[in-house]
């Protein structure tokens, strides 16, 4: 199931990955491990944020997936289901109607 996740840094942990340089080291490992169709990386809401499109096998992947984003930078993670125009010409197919 293609999910997108969400992870909203919390601004001194991110402050403090960054004076130390370990914030690309974080970025480049998470990208590595979660090798996700998309990444984006900005602001909202006064925090920064990113924004990673992945498909998932299984729900177990769920806590690996956001671990690094709680511990390295204690983040707020969300995670919610996606479709592209693909998947949700397939799904309208299926209604009755």
């Amino acid at each position: 199931m293609r999910v997108m996740l969400k992870a909203t840094m919390d601004t001194e942990k991110g402050n403090e990955a960054i004076r130390s340089g370990r914030m690309p080291d974080v970025i480049k490992n998470a990208m590595e491990k979660l090798r996700p169709e998309a990444a984006y990386f900005g602001p909202e809401g006064g925090r920064r944020t990113c924004w990673m499109v992945l498909d998932l096998q299984d729900s177990s992947q769920l806590p690996p997936m956001a671990e690094p984003f709680f511990t390295e930078l204690n983040a707020e993670v969300s995670v919610v289901p996606i479709m592209n125009a693909e998947d949700l010409q397939k799904g309208l197919s299926q209604l009755g109607g």
